[in-house]
């Protein structure tokens, strides 16, 4: 079952028995599980926050949002990994298959509610940047809102260094390789992929890659654009296919906050996807 409903209170209600009278369909326990996995919106004029205590009260002039979706609800996510705490942030491992963080239908599938629970609600939680769900490797979580705002700063001024892991379909021509750079315009402004080769066989290529900017979809689609999709991407390019899923890890991040020493976080050989992979020439 899947459905939207936009809920106004009239009169002063509970926030279970509210949703339970407009959307009868569904059980109170499964309204429940709805609300605890963030996908019940509360808003009264601009404020707006996921509510997920059953028993809240509300009040004339509040409304509900309910995004339910079965499939989503029952879905499960693998569990992001701690690798080092700053106590003004944090620096975790999102594996392939989470989102960073949730939308309208739920946040249970993020890394950013994995990390709210991680502390017990004890922190704030503000997402620095993002990964494709497909996609793994590090990710910065900051937990003071002067933090991520420092953080936001470096971004926009490119002094973030994000590395990634990279295999793409089939053998690279040696003057691409030569140049080193993607240089392609994407969404109407300029975009540059640099990289070298780690691997490469006739099939495929490992690739070390790092951003100049940073769009969309920027490695995925460049690498599509010149004719060697990243392998496994079920969204760019053709034949290439991959069940160990979308071939792209962020191995390694750089950067400076104002006052603190430079600060250099590598993806342990463990939790690497490329470690132990040897091309076939």
């Amino acid at each position: 079952m899947k459905l939207s409903r936009q809920i106004s209170v009239s009169e002063p209600a509970i926030a279970i028995e509210l949703l339970a009278t407009s959307c009868p369909q569904i059980s109170k326990s499964r309204l429940k599980d709805a609300m605890a996995k963030g996908a019940v919106l509360w808003r009264h004029g601009k404020q707006s926050k996921r509510l997920r205590r059953a028993q809240t009260a509300l009040q004339i002039g509040q409304q509900l949002a309910l995004n339910y979706d079965d499939d989503l609800l029952n879905r499960t996510a693998p569990p992001a990994v701690l690798l080092a705490d700053l106590r003004s942030y944090s620096v975790w491992f999102k594996p392939a298959g989470l989102l960073s963080q949730g939308n309208e239908w739920g946040d249970h599938l993020s890394v950013l509610r994995q990390v709210e629970q991680h502390f017990n609600g004890q922190r704030k939680v503000f997402l620095v940047h993002r990964l494709d769900r497909e996609a793994s490797g590090l990710m910065i979580i900051a937990h003071q809102q002067n933090t991520a705002g420092a953080f936001g700063k470096l971004i926009q001024q490119h002094q973030i260094e994000k590395t990634y892991q990279v295999l793409v379909a089939g053998q690279l021509p040696a003057a691409l390789i030569a140049h080193g750079r993607i240089d392609e315009p994407l969404d109407g402004k300029a975009s540059t992929t640099c990289f070298q080769v780690l691997q490469q066989s006739a099939r495929q290529t490992l690739l070390e890659v790092a951003l100049i900017s940073g769009r969309k979809h920027q490695i995925r689609r460049h690498f599509a654009a010149v004719g060697h999709p990243v392998m496994g991407d079920p969204q760019y390019g053709r034949n290439n296919q991959d069940p160990a899923g979308l071939g792209l890890q962020a191995v390694r991040l750089a950067f400076r906050l104002p006052g603190q020493p430079p600060a250099v976080y590598q993806l342990p050989p463990e939790l690497c996807r490329f470690a132990t992979l040897q091309l076939v020439l």
